[in-house]
C-alpha cells in the first residue's frame, strides 16, 4: 500500500507541515473561543466547560461512527478538545484553586497513564495509521488530555513565570523549532516527538490568543474575542480545504 493509500484509509490527519500550521490555528482558537463563551459572555467556566464538554462528546461520537477520514469532522473535534480544555483548566486553576503547577502536574499525569495505557494495549502509540475503535478512542483521549495541559503550562508561563504573552510564545515556538531539529537530525523516537509537538503547540495557541485578546493593560493587542475567533475559524476552514485538495491530488496520482 502507497502513503497516500494509507492516509485515506486512517481514520485522522496525516502529519505533515501544513497540519501543523491548522494545529496551532485550532490551539488559538481554543484559547479565544473558550475565552469568548466564559468571560465575554459572561457564563463562567464550569458553564462553559459543560457546553463544550457536550460539544465534544457529540462532535467525538461522530468521528468514531464515521468508517473513514472527514478533514472537517476531525478538524471539528480537535477544536472541540482546544476549547473545552480552555474553560477546564481555567475552572480547576482559577474556581478550584488548584494553581497552574497543580494543574499541570494532575494533567501531565493523565496523559503519561493514557499513553502508558495505549502502548500496553496495542503496542505503540504511534499516529501513523489509526484504524481500529481502541486505537481511535486512546487518540481522543491523549489529545484532550494534552489540549488541556497546554492550556494550564502557557497561563503559568505567561503569568505566573513574568514572561508575558510575547515572552511566553516566544519560549513554546523556540521549543517547537527544538523539536523540529531534533526529528531532521536524530533518531530519537518519532512517537514520542510527535506527543511533544503536539503538547507543545497548545500552550503556543493559548499564548497567541491571550496575546490577541487580553487588554492592554495586561500586555495583549485588546482585540475583540469574538472577532478574533470568527477570523481564525475562517483561515482554518480555508487551509483545511487546501488539504483536502491536496490530498485528494496525491491519491489521483
Amino acid at each position: 500500500m502507497n502513503r497516500a493509500s494509507e492516509a485515506t484509509s486512517s481514520k485522522v490527519a496525516e502529519v505533515t507541515f501544513l497540519f501543523w500550521v491548522i494545529k496551532i490555528l485550532a490551539t488559538t482558537l481554543g484559547e479565544t473561543g473558550g475565552d469568548a463563551l466564559s468571560m465575554t459572555m459572561n457564563l463562567g467556566y464550569a458553564v462553559s466547560s459543560l457546553i463544550f464538554g457536550l460539544l465534544f462528546v457529540g462532535a467525538v461520537a461522530a468521528q468514531l461512527a464515521s468508517r473513514s477520514f472527514h478533514p472537517v469532522l476531525y478538524w471539528i473535534v480537535i477544536i472541540a478538545t482546544t476549547t473545552v480544555g480552555t474553560t477546564m483548566a481555567d475552572f480547576a486553576d482559577r474556581s478550584l484553586g488548584v494553581g497552574y503547577i497543580g494543574g499541570s502536574l494532575a494533567l501531565l499525569a493523565l496523559l503519561t497513564l493514557t499513553l502508558a495505557a495505549w502502548r500496553l494495549s496495542l503496542g505503540s502509540v504511534s499516529v501513523d495509521h489509526i484504524t481500529s475503535r481502541k486505537a481511535e478512542i486512546f487518540y481522543w483521549l491523549t489529545i484532550v488530555f494534552s489540549n488541556t495541559l497546554g492550556t494550564a503550562l502557557g497561563d503559568f508561563f505567561a503569568d505566573d513565570s513574568g514572561l508575558g504573552f510575547i515572552g511566553a510564545a516566544a519560549v513554546f515556538a523556540g521549543g517547537l523549532v527544538l523539536i523540529a531539529v531534533v526529528y531532521f537530525f536524530t533518531k530519537l523516537s518519532r512517537e514520542l516527538l510527535f506527543w511533544a509537538a503536539f503538547i507543545m503547540t497548545r500552550p503556543l495557541g493559548a499564548t497567541l490568543g491571550d496575546l490577541l485578546t487580553k487588554s492592554h493593560e495586561e500586555g495583549g493587542l485588546d482585540f475583540s474575542r469574538i472577532g478574533s475567533t470568527a477570523i481564525i475559524a475562517i483561515a482554518m476552514i480555508g487551509l483545511i480545504a487546501f488539504s483536502a485538495r491536496q490530498a485528494k491530488r496525491a491519491v489521483e496520482v
